[in-house]
C-alpha cells in the first residue's frame, strides 16, 4: 500500500475520544514513580533499603536489570499513546521497508489486550502492598516504596480502556451497524 493510500485509510477513522487520549497520556505517568524509584537505587541511593539489603542492588547485573527495567516499562507505557495518535495507524515513513503502510487494526488490539490483561493480574495485589512483610526496608522505605508502586494498579485497566476505544473505532463498518 502506498504511503497515500494508508494516510486515507487512518484519516477515515473517528478521531479518538478526549477520555482515550487522557487516559492513553496517563499511562506513561503511572509508570513514572516506580521507575524514577529503581534508577534512585541504580544510581547508588539505598532508597528505603537497609544498608545489609542493598548491598544486593549494588551489583553490575542488578543495575542494568533495574535500569532496562524502567526504559522498557516506560517505552512499553508509550506505546499505549500510538493507539490514540496517527503514529500508530500508520507505520512511521522513518521505519525502513515498512514506513508508510497502514497498521492493522488487530496487529495492534491484540498484543495491547494480552498486555492490559497481564499488566491487570501483575499488579493487582499492589494495594495490599502493606500487608506483605518487608524486613529489607525501613519503615519508612517500606512506606514510601508502597505508595510509588500503587499507581501500577492503574496501567492494565487504562490500557483496556483505550484498546477497547481504539478497536471501536477501526472496527469495519459493517461490523458496527452490527454491533450497534
Amino acid at each position: 500500500m502506498s504511503t497515500l493510500g494508508a494516510a486515507t485509510a487512518a484519516d477515515s477513522v473517528a478521531p479518538p475520544p478526549r477520555w482515550a487520549i487522557w487516559a492513553a497520556h496517563l499511562t506513561t505517568l503511572v509508570v513514572l514513580p516506580s521507575g524514577i524509584w529503581r534508577i534512585a537505587l541504580v544510581l547508588g541511593y539505598p532508597a528505603g533499603y537497609l544498608d545489609e539489603s542493598f548491598a544486593d542492588f549494588e551489583t553490575p547485573g542488578a543495575q542494568v536489570w533495574m535500569l532496562t527495567l524502567s526504559v522498557v516499562s516506560e517505552l512499553l507505557a508509550f506505546l499505549t499513546i500510538g493507539l490514540v495518535r496517527p503514529w500508530g495507524e500508520v507505520v512511521p515513513g522513518w521505519i525502513p521497508l515498512i514506513g508508510g503502510r497502514a497498521v492493522r487494526p488487530m496487529v495492534a488490539v491484540v498484543p495491547a489486550a494480552v498486555g492490559a490483561v497481564a499488566l491487570t493480574v501483575m499488579w493487582a495485589n499492589i494495594p495490599w502492598w502493606w500487608t506483605y512483610p518487608h524486613n529489607d526496608m525501613t519503615d519508612t522505605g517500606d512506606l514510601v516504596v508502597g505508595i510509588l508502586y500503587q499507581p501500577l494498579v492503574l496501567w492494565g485497566p487504562l490500557l483496556a480502556a483505550v484498546t477497547v476505544s481504539h478497536y471501536r473505532r477501526h472496527r469495519s463498518p459493517r461490523s458496527r451497524s452490527i454491533g450497534s
